[in-house]
């Protein structure tokens, strides 16, 4: 009975030890290990991002073209044909007329066309930004989670571990008339309960692998490295020192902005609307087989239809204030949500700290000494498996509470726009 519970002491020495973050070496080909290699991978690979990509490249090269003047025209004319003689040979009627025409829009329109698309440019890339701060934030958060299951199953291991040394103790202590024989039975219960808990966190860590290989633009079942540690915590900054920087660098924030701008120049537009615009031709006159006269046409067309251009007026003002409108909500939307990330990353803090100086010694102090009281005799068996339970919880806890301080930075990051 000693070697069995010398065993016994040396699983409860393991116990007691700093939880310490320990990973098997991952294959360097493998992404998973470090959220820097994750952001890295998912950078040229995600398939969000490249889509939003794509749009960015689309809206930079509508750039060039937007100020390009509209398409000349060409047209003949055929004069004084003989109706005797029906042919368009220009050589065989009174005259043929050439004119090339070209339209100017005036007041400022093509320099607004090309404003707009320049809004519109910077709002993709501002769309693009906030696709990539989406995406870091949920790789944080992934990687974050897959570390928790990772140290939730190595907790479940030891404590499986240690229910089996338990188990021997409580039978040789049954062989020895000094306990009930359901002493025995009860610990292989909890250890069917720890069996149980990790067919659960097996389906979790897939789950997850699955989730973070969408992330990266891989298939599902795609092997991935074991994440090697958390991300290290950023400096502590309250409230008024991140909502500056979520004014500033929020994506969201500055694709509005860009919206607004754009429907900003789209009212110009349609005010400019309103007014002609000149158009310039030159016809060369065929007389015979030669040219012999010249002819310059000046047009100006006359916007005749002003119900329609006061209502496009009136629509793209009302496109403009929308815009403005949605740019206050979402700064007012953001700031809320910060406040509140905010004060839930404090709170996991303030819980992480008392789990770690205050709970976690405190349950693993009354495992030792209901362990050492049930060898004695002076507790029963039930005393040790509820401060077996409580060890356990106390270490699941503090595990959930410094991944919750993860995912609350992942947050801030994505509202803030950028790592803190």
């Amino acid at each position: 009975m000693s070697r069995r519970l010398h065993r016994t002491g040396g699983a409860l020495a393991l116990l007691c030890l700093p939880f310490t973050l320990l990973a098997a070496p991952a294959d360097a080909d493998l992404p998973g290990a470090t959220l820097a290699g994750l952001i890295e991978w998912a950078e040229t690979r995600n398939p969000e991002l490249a889509v939003a990509g794509h749009e960015l490249d689309a809206a930079e090269a509508m750039v060039g073209s937007a100020d390009a003047l509209p398409d000349p025209s060409f047209s003949i004319e055929w004069r004084d044909i003989d109706a005797d003689r029906l042919t368009l040979d220009p050589s065989r009627v009174g005259s043929t007329k050439y004119t090339f025409a070209q339209t100017f829009p005036l007041w400022g329109k093509r320099g607004l066309q090309a404003d707009i698309a320049r809004a519109e440019a910077e709002r993709a890339r501002r769309q693009r930004s906030s696709v990539s701060v989406e995406l870091r934030a949920r790789l944080s958060a992934a990687h974050a989670e897959r570390w928790q299951v990772r140290e939730l199953l190595r907790l479940n291991a030891e404590q499986r571990s240690l229910l089996r040394d338990l188990e021997r103790i409580a039978t040789a202590r049954y062989a020895d008339g000094l306990t009930a024989q359901s002493d025995a039975i009860r610990a292989q219960t909890e250890r069917t309960q720890l069996e149980t808990e990790r067919v659960r966190l097996e389906a979790e860590r897939r789950r997850l692998g699955a989730q973070l290989n969408a992330l990266l633009g891989r298939r599902p079942d795609a092997p991935l490295a074991d994440p090697v540690a958390l991300s290290p915590l950023p400096a502590p900054a309250g409230f008024d020192g991140l909502q500056p920087r979520l004014l500033a660098a929020n994506p969201r924030l500055a694709a509005q902005a860009a919206a607004v701008e754009a429907a900003g120049h789209t009212r110009e537009l349609a005010l400019a609307k309103r007014l002609p615009d000149v158009t310039f031709g030159v016809s060369p006159v065929q007389r015979g087989s030669r040219l012999d006269g010249w002819e310059v046409m000046l047009a100006i067309n006359i916007p005749l239809d002003q119900d329609a251009r006061r209502a496009d007026v009136q629509a793209s003002a009302a496109r403009l204030a929308a815009a403005e409108a949605g740019q206050v909500a979402l700064a007012l939307e953001l700031q809320q949500s910060l406040a509140g990330t905010l004060a839930a990353y404090e709170a996991a803090g303030e819980q992480e700290r008392l789990l770690r100086t205050r709970l976690r010694p405190q349950a693993e102090a009354a495992l030792r000494s209901a362990l050492a009281g049930y060898r004695s005799g002076r507790d029963d068996f039930t005393t040790l498996l509820e401060a077996e339970r409580q060890t356990r919880s106390a270490r699941a806890e503090h595990l959930r509470a410094q991944v919750e301080q993860r995912l609350r930075v992942a947050e801030l990051e994505r509202l803030v726009g950028e790592p803190l």
